[in-house]
């Protein structure tokens, strides 16, 4: 298989210390390039590398050598470092990426070391995300009114988004997950929508919808990473690629011609920050009016 040749070479190059720790590794489009490989097999083999510790993601920085020190050895193994490494995982390359045994070559430890403080991955995920939660906190003196809690909120859990990607996929608005660190940010927002003077059962319905919406657009974050990752085409890229199929879908169909010309000739770009926010103002305006607040 083509990526595991390329994870070798790099494997090797890293071993001999002509890829010293810190030091950035070849980016996906480089390895595809140099390889003569799709982008998908060139960031699946430096996935490859990220489960067994060699490299990790590094903001704003790509794809760098792990020191040897992240490497690590089994002594010290304990149950924070394992969800720890487990989400730098997650975080990098996906959940769909993770497995024990990629969190013990992370760590250095042997393969079944981690299942000695987790039963396994189910469980793993579940102590995952109570710790993403934990995360971000609220004030002790809280902004005053229900709308400046609430916006507070919705941008508490967006930013936590931002950064765990994964943490939207998790589960159903009609499963919640049992997280202690999640009931904080429930607390937080039933707070605010108490204030506009509801029964119980409107009070829940309204924290389903808060919390439904961002996560709603909070899907999309990840989504977009494994469309990047699985065709090497940025957002931009993919869109001008996918222009003549476009064509046929506004036949007939005037407003939606109308608006694609548009914005053909001025130029946009879909936000999904700026997004995020227009829609909670939204709905924000929707609670104020419906409950004259």
């Amino acid at each position: 298989m083509k990526y595991v040749v390329i994870a070798d070479e790099l494997r090797g190059r890293i071993a001999r210390g002509e890829l010293p720790p810190g030091a950035r590794v070849p980016s996906t489009r480089r390895l595809a390039t140099d390889h003569g490989v799709a982008m998908a097999t060139a960031a699946k083999a430096l996935a490859l590398l990220g489960q067994e510790g060699l490299v990790r993601a590094e903001p704003r920085s790509g794809t760098v050598v792990a020191s040897r020190e992240r490497r690590g050895s089994q002594r010290g193994l304990t149950r924070d470092r394992i969800v720890r490494a487990a989400i730098e995982i997650a975080d990098a390359e996906g959940l769909a990426a993770l497995s024990m045994r990629g969190v013990a070559a992370r760590l250095g430890a042997a393969t079944m070391a981690p299942y000695k403080y987790v039963t396994g991955k189910d469980e793993l995920v579940l102590l995952m995300a109570d710790a993403a939660y934990g995360e971000r906190g609220y004030p002790e003196n809280p902004p005053p009114g229900w709308r400046e809690r609430l916006t507070l909120g919705g941008r508490t859990l967006w930013s936590l988004y931002r950064r765990h990607p994964w943490l939207a996929q998790l589960a159903p608005i009609t499963r919640p997950l049992p997280l202690r660190n999640l009931g904080l940010h429930a607390e937080w927002a039933l707070a605010a929508l108490a204030e506009l003077g509801v029964d119980a059962a409107t009070l829940c319905d309204l924290h389903v919808l808060f919390f439904s919406y961002v996560q709603g657009i909070a899907i999309h974050l990840e989504r977009e990473q494994h469309a990047l990752a699985a065709s090497g085409l940025s957002e931009e890229q993919w869109m001008d690629k996918q222009a003549p199929a476009m064509a046929p879908m506004t036949l007939g169909r005037p407003v939606f011609a109308k608006m694609l010309r548009e914005l053909g000739e001025t130029g946009y770009d879909l936000v999904l920050e700026d997004i995020f926010e227009s829609g909670m103002r939204a709905l924000l305006d929707g609670l104020a009016l419906r409950f004259g607040r």
